[in-house]
């Protein structure tokens, strides 16, 4: 039997994982936006009708929303939460108005202002991995030399099948050297269904065979469903030792760690472009709340752990190139430093608007996708 969460553990994991989130990414730009002097109008965690706010000396509005899966800054020029900029008005604005107007400011300005919500994410991951590892170390194979040594198959196994022997010593994947068995994991689990070079040692001779990654349907504890790449093997046993790290090297082990998860993310959206993974597998605001939930229950390092791969999730989502967020907003700054002005009025407001309708079909989407796969 599959563990099962009360709604009320989702819920409250929900609002723990996306309240402070978004509330520090949306500090991100307005702190930055203050220091360069643009004055920030509203500052809602949340959209929607307004629930509780107040004004503070600045003339900043600080509200909370009704609908708790976002947040914005709006900044003084902007038409709407989205920061489409509003074109009539900036045209018609007297030059003695334009004192912290955004859409005014110097283009590099604008630019560190936008990058800093994304890049707060980013931060925020970054310490939650790096005080995992000041505080556990980081991990390492008691004894090397017993890494990856085949000591058994599984009933169906493609390392069995491509020639592989209880005892070989499995050293590479794709010419890419392995440190340890959960680096073997990682090169095989995201890959179902590819064919890789495997070479191991037998002998004391290294050699190399083509395998073709099986494909698995698995379910953890609470019964969430993964496609996962497995080629039907079972290592040595082996001890892991813990070694303590100082700060230095806990940041640079941690930056290593979010490259690997943006990499994962990075190619499992690939898979889902290309039909080589199931849409199912993306998840929307209902399946957030289901895995927050789940995480909180499994204790405080599980929930914080998850937190940090939200984090890097929100910053990477929010810097793709579609208009209304911020990875759009950086593409038409791109495009008007290339052009020395910025995007007419008019191109600029099809392409939010374009934007803004892509955002809320795909959020319709995966929201749709998340009933369908958890409750039918």
């Amino acid at each position: 039997m599959f563990e099962s969460v009360p709604i009320w553990m989702m819920i409250l994991g929900f609002l723990l994982v996306l309240g402070p989130l978004v509330t520090v990414h949306e500090l991100g730009h307005y702190l930055v936006g203050r220091w360069f002097g643009v004055k920030a109008e509203a500052f809602s965690v949340g959209f929607g009708k307004e629930l509780i706010g107040r004004n503070d000396k600045h003339g900043t509005r600080w509200k909370i929303s009704a609908l708790p899966i976002g947040g914005y800054v709006q900044f003084k020029g902007d038409m709407n939460p989205a920061s489409i900029p509003d074109a009539d008005a900036l045209r018609d604005l007297p030059a003695d108005e334009r004192d912290g107007n955004f859409h005014h400011a110097a283009l590099w300005k604008r630019v560190l202002i936008v990058l800093a919500g994304p890049v707060t994410n980013i931060l925020v991951a970054l310490g939650i991995f790096a005080a995992f590892l000041m505080i556990y170390g980081k991990a390492l194979p008691a004894d090397p030399a017993q890494q990856n040594i085949v000591a058994s198959f599984a009933e169906v196994s493609a390392a069995r099948e491509a020639g592989l022997e209880v005892g070989d010593k499995i050293v590479a994947v794709n010419d890419e050297t392995l440190t340890d068995f959960r680096h073997l994991q990682r090169s095989i689990a995201l890959y179902p269904g590819e064919t890789v070079d495997i070479s191991y040692v037998r002998d004391g001779e290294t050699s190399t065979v083509p395998v073709t990654i099986g494909s698995f349907q698995e379910k953890d504890r609470f019964g969430n469903e993964s496609t996962v790449g497995r080629i039907g093997i079972a290592p040595e046993p082996f001890e892991r030792v813990f070694e303590p790290v100082g700060p230095i090297e806990a940041t640079s082990l941690a930056v290593t760690q979010s490259l690997q998860i943006v990499d994962m993310m990075v190619t499992g959206i690939k898979q889902i472009l290309l039909g080589d993974r199931s849409v199912r597998e993306l998840g929307g605001p209902i399946k957030i709340a289901k895995y927050s939930g789940e995480q909180l229950s499994l204790g405080p390092d599980a929930f914080v752990f998850f937190v940090a791969l939200i984090s890097i999730n929100l910053a990477f989502i929010n810097l793709l190139p579609i208009p209304a967020l911020d990875g759009g907003h950086l593409a038409f700054y791109a495009v008007e430093a290339v052009r020395r002005k910025p995007v007419g009025p008019v191109g600029t407001e099809w392409a939010y608007r374009t934007g803004v309708a892509l955002v809320l079909m795909l959020m319709i989407f995966v929201t749709a996708n998340d009933v369908v796969s958890l409750f039918i």
